[in-house]
């Protein structure tokens, strides 16, 4: 069992657990390019992750002493693989590099708190329009009711007679 695998397996039950058809995924053509090149990029590396989870088989070396023509090279191969024994690789993640994806995390949540503020916002003005929708029936003092915004607007620019001003190229 590899030193990777109990890593790599929680890994994988996290993302497992994301639900990539979530339209957040789909809002923009580059984010769902780069979604589903992390998704293959997470399948790959699960792979490689089973793959070479079990030690490597044992090299049979009687074998290829048959089929290659210098069993003298072979017995130096051999030799030379029962008495090395390199030392683990193992990969230190340094500071700057984890305080980098730290701030990258942090900064990806609050852009994340920033945009559900935003949808519940838009889901509130929606609301609003759906309810206040303008039909042939609205009349003008229901349009300043529900837009007063609009109607002190149109009110300064009548009494500045300021009559074209967003039309033809007025001021």
């Amino acid at each position: 069992m590899s030193a990777f695998s109990g890593p790599i397996r929680r890994t994988a039950q996290r993302l497992s657990s994301v639900d990539w058809s979530s339209p957040v995924f789909k809002g923009s053509p580059e984010l769902s390019a780069m979604v589903s090149g992390f998704r293959a990029w997470t399948a790959q590396a699960d792979a490689m992750a089973e793959k070479f989870s079990a030690p490597p088989a044992p090299i049979d070396f009687a074998t290829a002493k048959k089929s290659v023509r210098d069993a003298a090279l072979v017995d130096a191969l051999e030799k030379m693989y029962t008495s090395s024994s390199p030392p683990a690789e193992t990969y230190e993640w340094s500071a700057e590099d984890k305080a980098k994806k730290a701030q990258l995390i942090e900064d990806a949540k609050a852009s994340y708190a920033f945009t559900q503020e935003m949808i519940e916002d838009t889901q509130k003005e929606i609301a609003f329009l759906r309810v206040n929708k303008t039909t042939r029936d609205t009349s003008t003092n229901d349009m300043k009711e529900i837009y007063p915004d609009i109607a002190e607007e149109v009110e300064k620019e009548i009494e500045n007679r300021e009559w074209f001003k967003e039309l033809a190229g007025g001021k």
